[in-house]
């Protein structure tokens, strides 16, 4: 049976494809649950559709995530946390408290797999933290602080 996948599925096919299956599967699983529809004539020019329309969105949201990233290299991100007088930290700053203080910060909302770190900062200080997100990367400068 041919069916028109409604959203990524591993293993069969990404959203908004054609595919077959066998009539059990497509009719008692997929169909049922909503993750495919029967590939009429109607349905598929509204699968082109919607793929010209994912394929724009994806362009767009790409250039908006290009146009973040050079964004922060000018920015200056202050993070405090509590640290010792040694300059060691009680607890590491990671990738998620760094993209938070970047929203906080400068307004600017960075995928969740944006931040590319080799391991959590645990002292005091300025680091470089590099960022990519599909075809765009960088870097920018974020300062440690010491909380009083």
């Amino acid at each position: 049976m041919k069916v028109i996948l409604m959203r990524d599925l591993k293993g069969i096919g990404r959203a908004h494809d054609e595919i077959m299956l066998a009539d059990g599967y497509a009719l008692n699983y997929l169909i049922p649950k909503k993750f495919a529809i029967p590939a009429t004539a109607v349905a598929k020019r509204e699968a082109e559709t919607r793929r010209r329309q994912a394929v724009d969105r994806s362009a767009l949201d790409a250039a908006l995530v290009a146009q973040n990233i050079a964004s922060l290299a000018e920015a200056r991100i202050i993070i405090r946390a509590k640290a010792n007088e040694k300059g060691h930290l009680y607890d590491a700053v990671g990738e998620s408290d760094i993209r938070n203080a970047v929203k906080e910060q400068t307004r600017v909302d960075l995928p969740d797999t944006a931040i590319k770190l080799e391991k959590p900062f645990k002292e005091l200080g300025t680091f470089d933290v590099p960022v990519s997100a599909g075809e765009a990367f960088g870097r920018f400068s974020i300062t440690i602080e010491a909380e009083e």
